[in-house]
């Protein structure tokens, strides 16, 4: 005769396996874990629960958020980079993930924030697919550009015009003339194809100084289509320069030996070894080599020119930080390309305005952009100039979401990438 035994209500559901509370237990154990990881710590507890029951009890205690929202974030995430990407949204009030959604179109993130009437901030990065959306769905909502985007892009920016004004930064510092006998044989392979290019961008100039059509040019020279406009557009700036090196850190002190009269390239090596250098002996041998050589050629042949990049650092620290020779350098490039220093203060002005939130300013800064080396950002900020002011003057940033991808990306990896967007969702929205 079977006896059926009676639990109060919420202790242990129909036909189940496990109460109520030992079916939390697992839920949590998965949702923290995942599958395997999971089952070994179980057995360690003497919960003898398999990978996929983990899963599966994740999956079926999966409840949506059903807070009214008012305040989200939303950016995207890679499901495999540059060829797949999927939508986070976030609450930003309770700091939690709303949903995520399979893909990044503007048509899929229009139909969830449709659904969503009572959204009144949308906090987004300035790409512009989430910004079409927002608008079409949420005509009523406050777009908030993400702030470390706009300082990220400004910095950007800044870069481009030093790029840009490379021709001119090499001119002035005295770096205009290369020595082949000077360089290494990497470098002189280099400098062979800086020449070839230089070459065929004249041929191309003095076609174009005759009246000659674009499509022409291409003919005649055989060069692509993208190559001769960008050429005749000034936009092909390619300039020359000597590679970085290992030794870039140890050079005064190198410079100091050297000037003192050890010019052996073997006890160099042996001191500078001693002061953690890792390199071998023939770099070594090599700069000495190469300086001997310099000491009989032109002292104007031996400038090295900074990359971009490292021009671009030295002109935004501070002059206390600098060493003296390149304090010599900066004030060169400021002295001789005064565009370059204008666009620094540009730069320099609008991060002051972010982190000052002083939104007045910005139509004076916008026209004063326009005319300089950074007029390309300046573009891009007018476009998105509504949501530009709200990120300056607005507390809400997009600074939770992008936390809660680097989370997405822990329980991603912690499945090897192998978690559908279902369980993804079931195990960083479940039930707490």
């Amino acid at each position: 005769m079977w006896v059926i035994e009676s639990f109060a209500e919420g202790v242990l559901a129909p036909s189940a396996r496990r109460t109520a509370r030992l079916d939390s237990i697992v839920h949590h154990l998965g949702r923290a874990l995942g599958g395997r990881p999971a089952a070994d710590f179980a057995r360690r507890l003497v919960l003898p629960v398999s990978k996929d029951t983990l899963l599966r009890v994740v999956r079926r205690r999966s409840r949506p958020l059903a807070d009214p929202l008012k305040v989200i974030g939303i950016d995207d995430w890679a499901w495999r980079r540059n060829h797949r990407y999927a939508s986070i949204i976030c609450n930003l009030e309770r700091r939690r993930i709303v949903t995520l959604l399979p893909d990044r179109e503007p048509a899929t993130a229009q139909a969830w924030l449709a659904a969503h009437p009572t959204i009144a901030i949308v906090a987004r990065d300035r790409g512009g697919g989430y910004g079409q959306a927002a608008a079409k769905a949420l005509p009523h909502a406050v777009q908030v550009a993400d702030r470390w985007h706009l300082m990220e892009n400004a910095t950007r920016a800044f870069l481009d015009a030093v790029r840009k004004s490379m021709r001119q930064i090499r001119t002035v510092i005295g770096a205009t003339t290369i020595d082949p006998k000077l360089l290494t044989a990497a470098e002189r392979l280099q400098y062979e194809g800086y020449l070839r290019r230089e070459e065929a961008n004249a041929a191309i100039l003095a076609l174009s100084k005759n009246g000659i059509p674009i499509k022409q040019i291409v003919r005649q020279t055989g060069h692509s289509r993208k190559l001769v406009r960008q050429v005749i557009r000034g936009e092909r700036n390619d300039v020359f320069r000597t590679r970085q090196s290992s030794l870039d850190q140890h050079l005064p002190w190198l410079d100091d030996q050297w000037a003192a009269g050890c010019r052996n390239g073997a006890e160099l090596w042996r001191h500078l070894t001693a002061r953690g250098f890792r390199g071998s002996l023939r770099v070594i041998s090599e700069w000495a080599t190469r300086r001997r050589r310099a000491e009989k050629a032109d002292a104007q042949n031996l400038q090295r020119i900074p990359s971009a990049r490292t021009i671009a650092r030295l002109m935004t620290i501070g002059r206390d930080l600098l060493t003296k020779a390149e304090t010599i350098t900066v004030a060169a490039i400021e002295a001789g390309v005064p565009n370059l220093v204008e666009a620094r203060e540009i730069i320099a002005e609008f991060h002051l305005m972010i982190r000052r939130k002083a939104e007045a300013g910005l139509t004076l800064w916008i026209d004063r952009a326009r005319a300089s080396l950074v007029a390309s950002f300046a573009s891009g900020v007018v476009k998105d100039e509504a949501a530009v002011r709200a990120a300056i003057t607005s507390p809400w940033l997009n600074g939770q979401t992008e936390g809660q991808i680097t989370r997405l990306k822990l329980v991603r990896r912690q499945m090897y990438g192998r978690g559908k967007i279902d369980l993804l969702q079931a195990r960083l929205i479940g039930a707490e």
